[in-house]
């Protein structure tokens, strides 16, 4: 026997639908509102990459239009020569040194402390260095707040009397800038063109050519740039770790009386680092800043 619906029963049903298309409606607002809200986050992200890109930009501007830039065939002093007259060692020499007029980089910021270029890449910037490795990490060389941050020192390295290993940092920019055209050196391209494996720098009382000696990427660690060893064996199992780890076609001599240099940059969203390291192989002392 067919059995008719209550009028109580009736009005219950009615009330739960009107809930149940409450809920729904509820749950439709709150989805368009976080739909709008991720919109907005994104374009207010890409103005911001955008702008802080924009500023780069006109930083570099002035600094090329203010920076005196040139060669130098001037005379310069060997750093820990090998004995094999046939070494590369004698090929990256025999460069001409790379110079910068620092007046204008020091009057534009105080913090800087040295040139850096490095062939075949977009990296040819001041280096800025403070007492700690965070500052540099959102400010630009105007010291305005910038994501893009820029090229600084480790706060513990000294630029006037190097240490065992003295290491520069600097963000992997998509747009090149900073350190993001260092990825380059990690390409078969890069890497088959002899003329690529120096890395230029400048500072006001020195002007010095370092040769490359090793090219990797590696997870998030310390080792790599670690400033002082406290003994030599220390130093050459780090000398040793560092060599192993190259993915370069090169076989560069180093021992424990080299002093190097670390360029390290991150990769896939913070978790890897592009890392190079180089040592000292000439210095020439400057006469003018």
């Amino acid at each position: 026997m067919k059995r008719y619906m209550t009028i109580e029963e009736y009005f219950k049903t009615q009330s739960m639908s009107k809930v149940e298309k409450d809920r729904k409606k509820v749950f439709r607002y709150v989805f368009v509102i976080m739909c709008l809200s991720i919109i907005l986050f994104s374009i207010l992200t890409i103005f911001k990459w955008c702008t802080d890109n924009s500023k780069i930009r006109q930083i570099n501007k002035k600094i090329e239009e203010n920076t005196s830039i040139d060669n130098s065939r001037g005379l310069g002093e060997f750093v820990n020569p090998p004995i094999d007259k046939k070494s590369d060692y004698y090929y990256y020499a025999s460069i001409p040194f790379y110079q910068v007029s620092f007046s204008v980089l020091s009057s534009m910021n105080k913090d800087t402390v040295a040139f850096i270029r490095v062939r075949g890449t977009n990296i040819k910037y001041p280096v800025v260095k403070t007492d700690n490795n965070n500052y540099y990490l959102n400010h630009s060389f105007d010291k305005s707040n910038n994501n893009a941050g820029w090229i600084f020192m480790d706060y513990r390295s000294n630029i006037n009397k190097l240490d065992d290993n003295t290491v520069i940092y600097g963000h992997a920019r998509l747009d090149g800038t900073m350190f993001g055209t260092l990825k380059k050196t990690l390409s078969a391209d890069w890497q088959s063109d002899r003329d690529n494996y120096v890395i230029f720098i400048s500072t006001p009382k020195e002007n010095m050519i370092f040769q490359i000696f090793s090219i990797y990427t590696i997870k998030r660690e310390g080792y790599y740039i670690t400033p002082h060893f406290s003994s030599k064996s220390e130093k050459q199992e780090w000398i040793d770790t560092m060599k192993k780890r190259n993915v370069a076609p090169i076989d560069t001599e180093v021992n424990i009386k080299d002093k190097f240099f670390t360029l390290s940059t991150c990769r896939n969203h913070h978790d890897e680092r592009v890392v190079v390291h180089a040592k000292l192989i000439k210095v020439q002392k400057r006469s003018y800043s």
